[in-house]
């Protein structure tokens, strides 16, 4: 993990976060200069390095002042970016009411270094906006919480998400806002970009395991394909629910909702580190699209009582991880389906052999 590679200043934040494999690397690169944003670079070289030009990078033409060496390790390139916060209420007759848009763009963003946890590969960006004339931020702030891992596992808290080492997790935090209305719900805006040849796509999965997040029996996948659908090249992964407390439990939950992937080619804001990898071809050859989170529902008062919302995914390469039932799962299900099944076949083999000694007491009659 690197804070500003080549650059000695607090006043803007860039970390970098290197994986590197035997025979491949994969590159992080998480930024607050424009909206936050995280750029992902995938090289079939083990040793290949991130570059940044700093004077270019911080002028108002980035465009190449991001890169990697060598150039032609790269196989594959993508961004995600947060650009905007909604809030909005269900004002009755009349539908929703959506107060005045946070632009994450306009946000002044606290120094990143003094959260970086070289041991535990963590980070937290956080801020609120350089003006606030309503006073929402004035005891809250907006957190992007980020987690980079070195290995298979999950992760200890709800939702308890199954990562691989190829992909690190981030955790959305909205602490102390104040809510403008009564019953306010927020929903995140999230846009990716893609290179020529691949395409986003939103999955869901439902399956009936909710061991690791009870009462959760969703998965939502937004999958960055080849255009022919032959191999999955990225994704963004997270369970279909947010949490309203620091240490979260059960009863904490708040309903997440995905709605819908769109088109958003030239709606994309100024995020500096994604123009200034991707350059002119962000404008032209680059697909970008976007999708809504919102967080609430019938249970929208948890945020209203408790001023808490946390919101947890995963973003990596390839293929999304799985869940599997695990081996205690299998084994309360084989004792629940074996037994009364073990019962049935001994029943019948002790009818059996009771219908046979019955008969045989008697000798046949001519």
């Amino acid at each position: 993990m690197q804070y500003n590679p080549g650059w000695n200043g607090s006043s803007v934040n860039l970390l970098h976060v290197r994986a590197a494999g035997p025979g491949d690397s994969l590159h992080y690169v998480w930024s607050s200069i424009g909206a936050p944003a995280v750029l992902l670079v995938a090289t079939r070289s083990p040793s290949s390095a991130l570059r940044v030009n700093w004077t270019q990078l911080l002028s108002p033409s980035p465009a190449g002042a991001v890169w990697i060496e060598p150039p032609d390790s790269v196989v594959y390139s993508t961004a995600v970016v947060f650009t905007k916060l909604f809030e909005f209420s269900e004002a009755k007759p009349l539908g929703e009411l959506f107060y005045p848009t946070y632009d994450l763009s306009e946000f002044s963003w606290d120094s990143l270094n003094h959260t970086l946890n070289h041991t535990a590969l963590t980070a937290e960006l956080s801020g609120a906006p350089a003006t606030d004339p309503g006073g929402g931020f004035a005891n809250g702030s907006l957190a992007f919480r980020v987690t980079a891992y070195e290995a298979g596992g999950r992760a200890g808290r709800l939702p308890s998400l199954l990562h691989t080492a190829d992909s690190s997790q981030l955790e959305f935090v909205l602490a102390g806002v104040a809510p403008r209305g009564n019953g306010s719900r927020f929903a995140l805006e999230v846009a990716t970009v893609e290179e020529a040849g691949a395409v986003r796509r939103l999955r869901s999965e439902r399956s009936i395991d909710d061991e690791y997040t009870p009462t959760i029996f969703e998965v939502l996948s937004l999958l960055a394909e080849s255009q022919n659908g032959s191999s999955t090249l990225g994704f963004l992964q997270w369970k279909a629910t947010a949490y309203g407390s620091r240490s979260p439990r059960r009863e904490d939950g708040i309903r997440c909702r995905a709605q819908g992937l769109r088109a958003a080619n030239g709606t994309l804001p100024v995020s500096s580190v994604v123009q200034a990898y991707f350059g002119d071809s962000l404008g032209s050859s680059c697909t970008i699209s976007a999708l809504n989170v919102s967080f609430g529902g019938e249970e929208g008062q948890v945020y209203q009582e408790k001023r808490y919302l946390s919101w947890s995914l995963l973003v990596g390469f390839g293929q999304p991880p799985r869940d599997t039932f695990s081996p205690l799962v299998i084994s309360i299900a084989a004792v629940a389906l074996g037994t009364p099944l073990a019962m049935l076949l001994l029943g019948s083999c002790l009818v059996l052999l009771a219908r046979r000694r019955r008969y045989s007491e008697y000798e046949p009659i001519n």
